[in-house]
């Protein structure tokens, strides 16, 4: 495989594996500190209702998408914050809505249409080089933002009302964590696909939470666990003929479950 280095797509791989890596070690921490999950998740459904949109109107495809998705995830983000009654079963409304309406636009839509099993699984190995850009630019961006808003952040992952009280703008970071996490979300559906998305937001943050001393600190181990989940599955991908995304999902949760073994063990034998 390291003669297969030189070849550009196996390095337009790895190179977006690193960036996916930092990118969800740092939205994912956040979102997992901050217990947004399934609204992260709702976000990324949604995400195809932006897709279909763009090309029922023929328009380009990222910066609708990227809309549409903003739009829903802050829609979600606003029924979180008011605290409305069945709020998991609104977003997982709104989840599927967004799918369906998608799905339908595709389907009325004349002419050429997209495999939306493209969007589901994606090909972190036919990555083009513009998507390596614009992930690069979304780190900074990311990176920019956990800076300038470090301690809100920290203070509203561990205590809302408190952080309210002492001036925290709480309602003004949770949209904005939830905007980010969205084009996030968009950005990375176009090089691993939806189901490899989640995976990065989710696996290697709740490990990193679970035993970094600070946030800062788990975001750091959140990406250098998705570095190794990431280029462990490519390297499995390549030896034994398997699709990238399933690969790398695969190790990520072996890792995650093997994690947990000890803490079961104790429970039922302790």
């Amino acid at each position: 495989m390291i003669a297969d280095l030189s070849l550009p797509f196996m390095q337009n791989a790895v190179l977006a594996a690193l960036l996916a890596a930092v990118c969800c070690g740092l939205i994912g921490t956040l979102v997992v500190a901050n217990r947004m999950v399934f609204l992260a998740g709702g976000a990324a459904h949604a995400a195809y209702g932006g897709v279909g949109l763009a090309y029922f109107l023929a328009l380009p495809v990222l910066p609708v998408t990227v809309g549409f998705t903003v739009v829903a995830a802050l829609a979600m983000a606003a029924i979180t914050l008011r605290r409305i009654e069945d709020t998991d079963t609104v977003i997982g409304v709104l989840w599927a809505a967004g799918m369906a309406f998608g799905i339908i636009l595709l389907d009325l839509t004349p002419g050429y249409k997209p495999d939306l099993m493209s969007y589901l699984f994606g090909s972190i190995i036919t990555v083009p080089t513009a998507d390596l850009y614009a992930l690069a630019g979304l780190d900074v961006v990311l990176l920019a933002a956990t800076l300038r808003y470090y301690n809100g952040f920290v203070a509203m992952a561990f205590d809302r009302e408190f952080a309210a009280v002492r001036g925290v703008p709480v309602g003004l970071l949770h949209c904005l964590l939830t905007a980010l996490a969205a084009v996030s979300v968009v950005l990375l559906i176009r090089v691993a696909g939806l189901i490899l998305v989640i995976a990065l937001l989710s696996v290697a943050p709740s490990l990193a939470v679970r035993r970094a001393a600070s946030l800062g600190w788990a975001m750091v181990w959140a990406a250098a666990l998705n570095v190794v989940f990431c280029l462990s599955g490519l390297v499995l991908a390549y030896q034994f003929n398997l699709t990238s995304g399933a690969a790398i999902i695969a190790v990520a949760a072996g890792v995650f479950f093997i994690s947990l073994a000890p803490g079961l063990a104790r429970k039922r034998y302790g």
